[in-house]
């Protein structure tokens, strides 16, 4: 199994489903960074390569031509990592309704360049990456969320703890989008409660309501991220390091 970090363009291609003459294409627009040149002077691309090409093709999904998407590209740091890409990634496909491919056994194994034990099937099911079919060797698949199930599959986390975690999160995710969407109806459905608004003024606020998903999301994202690196600043603290009992002093450093 050759290793993500270390991919040549076919094996790329491969990953990503695209051609390689795609990749070539794109690489002379600017679209995507240059691969680091190995031995022989042979390109190797990475994971960052991997996700701007899935973040390339969520924004043709929503029908922007090549030139906005070097625009969008553009505004982007240079320094984004693949987990930043793949955030970036998700924020887009929130503009379009959900989807999902069949894709058989073979199929996915070649897209994510390596072989799927029942394990693996069971975890990327857990992650809500794939669905079983009534077909054993046929799967719903997230497309979006492959890659970073995927990667997912090496973290030494039980799939207990899988299923745990996306119980957190779906059951908290759901109370906050009715509070939200609450909050807007309040706003803007509250003047129209005992007449109802016109098919005119029913248009509008679908169209409100539209255009507020991604930036409601990405409030969301961002709010989740900052949490998160204040719960790990104080579990890595002094106060809260692991593995730090209490009473014990700390080792001075060297």
């Amino acid at each position: 199994m050759e290793s993500a970090t270390d991919l040549t363009v076919d094996e790329l291609a491969a990953r990503a489903g695209v051609t390689v003459r795609t990749i070539r294409f794109y690489s002379t627009r600017g679209l995507l960074p240059p691969p680091e040149l190995g031995p022989r002077r042979v390109g190797r691309y990475g994971p960052d390569h991997l996700s701007r090409l899935a973040l390339i093709e969520e924004l043709q999904h929503q029908g922007l031509t090549l030139s906005a998407i070097e625009r969008y590209l553009q505004q982007l740091p240079p320094d984004l990592s693949a987990q930043d890409l793949a955030i970036h990634r998700a924020l887009v496909a929130s503009w379009v309704p959900d989807k999902a491919e069949d894709a058989t056994r073979d199929q996915l194994e070649r897209r994510v360049g390596r072989e799927l034990t029942e394990e693996d099937l069971d975890r990327l099911a857990a992650m809500s990456v794939l669905v079983r079919t009534e077909d054993p060797q046929v799967f719903r698949v997230d497309p979006g969320l492959l890659h970073l199930g995927t990667r997912l599959l090496d973290v030494p986390i039980a799939l207990e703890t899988i299923l745990a975690a996306r119980t957190v999160v779906i059951e908290h995710t759901r109370s906050a989008a009715r509070e939200l969407s609450r909050l807007f109806k309040d706003e803007v459905w509250g003047p129209h409660r005992e007449g109802g608004p016109d098919a005119e003024e029913m248009a509008r606020m679908k169209s409100l309501s539209a255009h507020m998903q991604p930036m409601v999301v990405q409030a969301l994202v961002t709010a989740f991220q900052r949490s998160m690196k204040q719960e790990l600043r104080e579990w890595f603290g002094a106060e809260g390091a692991p593995g730090r009992r209490e009473g014990v002093p700390e080792e001075p450093e060297e």
